[in-house]
Formats: C-alpha cells, structure tokens, sequence
C-alpha cells in the first residue's frame, strides 16, 4: 500500500508539473490501455520487440566518409519539387554520427533489437569507413543488449549501377546483389543473426516504375506524371523478376557458405495491405484477392511454389517475365522467416478492363482499391493520405499467409503512424501522441489474437523509432517515437509513446514506463486492483 501511495504521490507531482508547462494542452495516456491486459507475457516466450529504420531516412552523412551518391541522392537533388517539402536526406537523423545517443534511446525504451539497413552506396566496394560505422553500429547495440537486424537494400541503389547499365532494369544487378550480400555476410555475419535481403519491392518497384514518384522516377509518357522515361506496362514486371533472382541468389549464397557456421536465418521484407472486398459479391471478392496478388503474392508466391500467382499471369500475359525451371527451384523456398510490413487496408472493387486503354501496371489488377466507401474512410485517417487505421488488418493478413502460403514464420518487420509536421504546435503539444500508443496498443492486440489462432510470428518492429525522411513526403509528416527537433540542432524528443513503450515490452509495474507523463490520469481509469505493484 506504500509504495502505491508514493507512485500516486509521485503522479500527482508530475501532472502538476507537466500541466503547468503549457497551459494549452494537457497529455493525457488514453484510459483503455491495461498493462494487465497487454505485456510481454502476453506474447510468447522468446518474442522480439523492436524498431525499424533504414539507411537513407535516418544516416545523413550523404557525402562524407567515402560514401558514394545513391538514386535517392540524385532524386532529391534533381527533383526537388517531387518532394512535398523540396528537402532530402542528406542531413536526416545524422545517425550516422548519433548512433550510440540513438541506441541508448533504444534500450531506455526497453526494446530488445533494432532492424536497420546497410546503405549499398556507404558500403561501395569495400569502403572502410562504411564497414567501421556499421561495426560500431552493430558493436553498440550489441553492448547494449539490443539484437541487430540487418536489411541489405532499402531502396537506395548507388547512382553508379542505375548510370552504368539501368539499375534493376539489367539482369547484371543480380550478380552485383550477391556479391554485395556475401560481404555483408563476410563482414557482419558473425554477429549479426537475423538478415533481411531486401524490404518492400513492390512499393520501390511501382513508385520507381509505374507512377514515377519514387527514385529511379520511371513510368509511361501517356501517364503525364513527368517522368523522365519509363514504360509501366514492363518494366515494373522485369525489375520485380531482377528483385527475386537478386534475393534468392543472397540466400544460396548465405544457405551454402554462411549459415551453418554463423547460425543466423535469412529472409524477405514485404509491404501489403489489407483488402476488403466492397460488398459480397463474388467480383468484389474475387477483386480483394487480387489485390492481394499484384501486391503480396508478386513475391510471396514465387518464394513459396517457385511461380508467379494465377492471377498476374492470366491477366499480364507475356509481359510476365517467366521462371527457368532452375530458377523457380532456386526461388522456391527461399527464406527461414518472411517479413510483413503492415500499416493499412483498403476497399477492393472490381474494376472493368477497357481494352482501348494503354497497359499499365497500375491496372493489370483489374481492381479500384480505395481507402474510403461512398466518402466514408474505412479507419480513422493519418496524416498520410495512404493510411487509415484498421488494426484488424494485421490479424486478417497474418491468417491469410498462414493458410495460403503454408504457415510460414514470420516477423512484423514495420507497423506504425503518422501525425503532420505542425510547427504551430509547441514541444509539449507535438510529444503528446495519444493516437500512436492507440494504434500500437489495438495492432499488438490483434497481433496477439492472430498468435492464438496459430500463426508463428516472432517478433514486432514498429515503424519508426524516430521521425524522419518520409521519401516524397519529406519531413512533412512524423512517424517516431521520438521527435526530432529540426530547428534545434536534431535533438531528440520522446514522444508519450516512447514512455510507455516498455509497458508492452516489459512486465514491470505501470509507473516505470508512465510516470513521466500524467499517470495520475491513467491511474484513475482503471481499477487499481488491476495492477501488481
């Protein structure tokens, strides 16, 4: 009874403080979250929780420590005003010189890995200052406790291989991404256990090659999106074939020379969706199945039957590249673990193909996906106009891969939201994320469930530790759990979701992880007979 008189003491002091701050806004932790009823011991034993990154979003440093230009370099400064606020990523987080004040971050939040990317154009041949960062990178969290892992490509190719012969485009980036693999492997691979080949294709290949707004920015003339060349009816198709030649090469090689000695496991990052079908009708949910085709079974399938799904061929036609019969043997299979990067669902409907229109990509689906139903949004909308929230969407998804593509094991490798860059909000105003903690808190529920149901998923990692280069949306909008404070030098801000992250990541008492935000408020929602103090 003491000590929860002095943590209720202590909450009140807080609250007092935090309040007289700014008279404006009052932060206050949503009155549904239980510790009771979601922690670490809700999940697996053994079940990792952590957060993503990657290279070009967080390291800065574009130019320094031999670092070599990437498409993304090119993109940004070529294109500015293909970035909604005409910025880039040559500063970023400037992890590449905070690293360890990030890590401590990390461990302070009671996670236990951290998944980041190796940048291709910091790594170049063998760049020696490239190679010592991710050393001490991975040093760091090793030291600190925390698990590395590590994603090979991020979307941000050097701009020398997408000049010398296209990029993805050419089969000869096939070769070059084994080889690039088997020196992170060869350099890394004695600590570092958990690899990613590559994360999310499919929005590098149809942003890159179909609509043109992401690095290398290629689509179709007849699209008027100003892109420099393209065509959106192939090229989205033969790069994705190069992406899954790429992969399944890196992890023969792993498989072959690496694994048994280093213990580690290899697998792929997928982005998708969600879909739900408009209404019952059989093409509205033949449609929902297809979206799920174009955009998770393009990959997805290959890896697990050595092909690409029904759908895409019949409707694709011969602009589907086809698998040798050695290749689809090499691809089949090739993965210990797949990666699901899960943020939002959408509507499906059918769409009806209008033979006198130009093929594209973006069509072949036959399918209008929309996040909204006669003007109504399917979830609550983030600030990026691509997310609503629907948490359900992570348990549908995750039973869907376990019963269509033979229950693999799998890894949340990013889950998260997004607020608006508000500069008229004041500091205290900006950290106080209440949305964030809603839509972890009902994913991880879901997640549970799906865990229940006996899906054999592993591990979390949200989406992102920290706010950063959000691609074409530049910094106009955040994702972190910790502010980054671009008018005062990078500093680094936790967000109220930062605090009470170690509510879900460990079992401790309620006030460890809440205290320093208004916990009095939290206290009072709930029975206190709830807690074990």
């Amino acid at each position: 009874m003491a000590m929860r008189l002095q943590s209720l003491l202590l909450g009140v002091l807080l609250l007092t403080g935090f309040a007289a701050a700014d008279g404006k806004t009052t932060a206050v932790i949503p009155s549904r979250y239980s510790s009771a009823s979601l922690n670490r011991s809700s999940f697996p034993s053994g079940f990792v929780f952590g957060s993503a990154s990657a290279s070009y979003q967080y390291e800065g440093a574009w130019n320094e420590g031999g670092r070599g230009p990437s498409i993304w370099d090119n993109f940004t400064h070529q294109y500015p005003e293909k970035i909604s606020d005409g910025s880039n990523g040559d500063v970023a987080d400037d992890q590449y010189r905070r690293y360890k004040e990030d890590v401590k971050i990390m461990k302070d939040m009671g996670l236990d890995a951290y998944r980041f990317s190796i940048s291709w154009s910091r790594f170049g041949g063998v760049n020696k200052e490239g190679v010592q960062y991710y050393n001490n990178l991975i040093n760091e969290l090793l030291n600190k406790g925390l698990t590395p892992y590590a994603t090979i490509f991020h979307w941000d190719l050097p701009q020398a291989l997408e000049e010398k012969y296209g990029g993805f485009l050419n089969r000869q980036i096939v070769n070059h991404f084994r080889d690039y693999a088997e020196l992170c492997f060869k350099l890394f691979g004695d600590r570092v256990k958990h690899w990613i080949t590559q994360n999310e294709p499919r929005t590098y290949i149809v942003n890159g090659y179909a609509s043109g707004g992401f690095a290398p920015g290629r689509c179709s003339a007849w699209q008027n999106l100003n892109c420099t060349s393209g065509d959106s009816a192939t090229e989205p198709y033969i790069v994705a074939h190069h992406f899954l030649l790429a992969h399944a090469h890196a992890v023969k090689v792993y498989k072959t020379k690496y694994q048994a000695s280093q213990k580690g496991v290899i697998g792929m990052s997928l982005g998708t969706r969600w879909f739900v079908p408009v209404s019952k009708a059989t093409r509205h949910r033949n449609a929902a199945n297809r979206s799920l085709d174009f955009m998770f079974g393009w990959f997805m399938e290959p890896m697990t039957s050595g092909q690409y799904p029904h759908s895409m061929q019949v409707l694709v036609k011969e602009r589907l590249p086809k698998f040798t019969e050695e290749e689809s043997k090499l691809i089949k299979g090739s993965f210990d673990f797949v990666g699901i990067n899960y943020y939002t669902t959408y509507y499906s409907r059918y769409q009806p193909h209008n033979n006198s229109a130009n093929a594209s990509y973006l069509t072949d689906a036959r399918v209008f996906e929309s996040t909204e139903l006669n003007g109504v949004p399917l979830g609550p909308p983030a600030a990026s106009s691509w997310l609503v929230v629907y948490p359900k969407g992570i348990q549908e998804i995750l039973l869907y891969t376990k019963h269509k593509y033979n229950d693999p094991l799998i890894y949340i490798t990013e889950n998260g939201v997004d607020e608006f860059n508000d500069p008229t909000l004041s500091l205290p105003q900006s950290l106080n994320d209440t949305h964030r903690i809603d839509y972890h808190y009902h994913h991880l529920d879901y997640l549970r469930k799906a865990i229940n149901d006996g899906v054999n998923v592993k591990g979390y990692f949200s989406w992102s530790l920290m706010d950063n280069f959000e691609w074409t949306s530049g910094y106009t909008v955040r994702f972190g759990f910790v502010y980054i404070d671009h008018d005062d030098g990078l500093k680094r801000h936790p967000k109220l979701s930062a605090t009470c992250g170690a509510n879900y990541y460990d079992e401790v008492s309620v006030f460890t992880s809440y205290f320093k935000y208004l916990i009095i408020l939290h206290l009072i929602s709930f029975n206190f007979r709830n807690y074990i103090f």
